[in-house]
Parts: C-alpha cells; sequence; structure tokens
C-alpha cells in the first residue's frame, strides 16, 4: 500500500493540486514509527523475560530444583544425625560417666553456640537462601556437638583404661589359698591380745596355715617395702603399693620371693607363711589400707562364697582370743 497523497484545491485553476510533503514531515513520520517499534520491541523483550526462559535459564532453574531437593534430603540426614547424637549424649552422662563415677557435661557445654555474628552475612536477607541458611546453622550446631562428644568419648576412653588399671589394682582376693588355709584365727576388729591379754584393736585378718604355705599378691602394685626384720613386731614383712590410695600388709612371714621396687600381678607368689616376729605360731598377718586408713581385709576378697564373707563379717565385729593361734605344723 503505497503512502497517502493529500491535496489541496486550487481556486485560480479549479483543480486539485497535489500538497507536497516537507523532509521534516517525513523525518519526524519515520522517527514516529522508530519510536514505536523501539517501544513494542521493549515490551517483548521483556515480557519475553519475564514469561519465557532461554536455554540456558532452564538448565539453571533445573539446577536450582535439584540443589533444593539435595538441601532437602541433607535436612533429614542432619535431623537424623541430631537423634542420633542425642542417644549418646544421653548415653554418655547417664550411662558410661555414671560407671566411671564422674560428672555428666553441662548441656551450656553441649549446646554451645558458633562464633562470629558475620558467619551467615552472605546467606541472610535473600527468601531463595532462607532454607540454605538453616541448613547451615544446623550442620555448624551438629559439627560444634560431635566435637563436644568426641572430645567427652576421649575422657570416657581414658576413664576406662584407669579403671581397668584400677580393677586389676584393688586388692580382691584372699592372700592364701582356701585349700591351705586352716582357718583364721583373729579377725579385724577388737580381740585380746594373745601375748598381753588385753583388748586391742586387730588392724588385719590372720590367716592359719601351714609354714612355707604359698603366699599371693592379692593385687597388680609394686612393692613398697620388703624386710627381713622389723621392731613393729610383725617379723619378715612386705608392703605393697597398689595405687589409687591402696596398700596391702603381708607380715610374719617365713620367705620373701620379691624385692623392693618389683612390679608385681595379682596372684604373683611373693612369700610363704612364716612364724618370724611377735607370733606363736605359722600364720600370716595381711592388712589392707586405704588412703592411709586401716580397714577390714574381709570387704576385698571377692573370690569368697558368700557364706565364708558373711561369717567372716560377723565374726570381725566380735571379741577374739587369739590363744588358738597355737597350731602344730
Amino acid at each position: 500500500m503505497g503512502r497517502k497523497i493529500r491535496y489541496y484545491f486550487d481556486p485560480l485553476t479549479l483543480t486539485y493540486q497535489i500538497i507536497p510533503v516537507r523532509f521534516r514531515d517525513r523525518l519526524k513520520r519515520v522517527l514516529y514509527i522508530l519510536a514505536g517499534g523501539l517501544v513494542f520491541s521493549t515490551v517483548v523483550i521483556a515480557l519475553a523475560f519475564k514469561f519465557l526462559s532461554s536455554p540456558k535459564e532452564r538448565i539453571l532453574l533445573r539446577q536450582i530444583e535439584q540443589y533444593k531437593v539435595q538441601v532437602e534430603a541433607m535436612n533429614h540426614e542432619l535431623d537424623q544425625m541430631q537423634k542420633i547424637l542425642a542417644d549418646l549424649q544421653n548415653r554418655d552422662d547417664n550411662i558410661y560417666r555414671v560407671i566411671f563415677e564422674t560428672e555428666p557435661i553441662p548441656s551450656s557445654v553441649r549446646q554451645a553456640g558458633i562464633g562470629g555474628s558475620k558467619r551467615y552475612e552472605n546467606l541472610e536477607g535473600n527468601d531463595n537462601l532462607k532454607q540454605l541458611l538453616e541448613t547451615a546453622k544446623k550442620l555448624d550446631k551438629v559439627k560444634s556437638q560431635i566435637y563436644v562428644q568426641s572430645k567427652s568419648f576421649d575422657e570416657v576412653f581414658e576413664l576406662a583404661k584407669k579403671k581397668e588399671a584400677m580393677v586389676k589394682a584393688i586388692p580382691a582376693i584372699q592372700p592364701v589359698s582356701q585349700r591351705d588355709l586352716k582357718y583364721i584365727s583373729s579377725y579385724f576388729g577388737y580381740r585380746i591380745h594373745p601375748f598381753y591379754k588385753t583388748v586391742v584393736f586387730h588392724e588385719g585378718i590372720d590367716f592359719t596355715a601351714p609354714k612355707g604355705t604359698k603366699v599371693y599378691a592379692t593385687g597388680d602394685g609394686k612393692v613398697k617395702e620388703a624386710s627381713l626384720i622389723n621392731l613393729d613386731g610383725f617379723g619378715k614383712k612386705i608392703i605393697i603399693d597398689h595405687g589409687f590410695g591402696y596398700q596391702t600388709v603381708y607380715a610374719h612371714l617365713n620367705s620373701l620371693n620379691v624385692k623392693p621396687g618389683q612390679n608385681i600381678k595379682r596372684g604373683d607368689v611373693i612369700a610363704t607363711v612364716g612364724t618370724s616376729g611377735l607370733s606363736t605360731g605359722p600364720h600370716l598377718h595381711y592388712e589392707v589400707i586405704y588412703n592411709h586408713q586401716k580397714v577390714n581385709p574381709a570387704y576385698f576378697m571377692f573370690d569368697l562364697d558368700p557364706a565364708t564373707f558373711q561369717d567372716i563379717i560377723r565374726q570381725s565385729s566380735d571379741y577374739k582370743e587369739s590363744s588358738n593361734i597355737l597350731v602344730a605344723e
């Protein structure tokens, strides 16, 4: 379609004449067309960007959706980890630390926060990153709690090793075999002294057995003293330091099989029964010392049957005359 031609009526010639188009008007018309086209193109492009996606954008959107799925899966795993961690914390505080007689970890330590107020600055203020922000915070919290729990287990492991050593060291058996024992001539507690006939406190247990009967170490430890002569009336004597506040004394011995500084194990033969020192017959005087206090050795004979144990405990509270220690070999 051609351009529109405009006419005017010439009264002199009584004819219609063509109105010539000026260049300025043509230019203006062209500019109007270009401006309209530009506006239209801009609107079309804007709508295209808003409602249509380029191949690259579609790929990015697909990746974003995949990341969202992965973040959700990670959140689920973190929730499971927190449940497992809570169970470990409960066992740690209410089982392991109870067994090893140590205080539980305070909740303020277990729930310690993550330092740094600007730690999540690059994730804040963006709704699209809100889920990622929560996941990051949850992950940091779990990492912190795992670290605390790991240090706690290190401590519990050391306590376990110490407890194992303690179990081996604490006096736990009778120093004279039950098959070699004739009888117990004196118990822990007040008794009538066999020589002075006065009431005195007997700080150990006397095991009557034939001379030369084996004497066993009742727990792991180190020989503190192995003496042949004593002024305390004990004659040949051995003292074992078991650590953890425990010591044991073996007196009136015949022969000594250990020397000071020697490490020994529970059940090692350290000496034989004798009559050395202030003694009226072959027997072993045995003491248990805990934190510098003499205690009833009967409480440290875990190899006894219940009836024998109860009898020793009962006898320990009675007055006993130890003149029956005079036993022929």
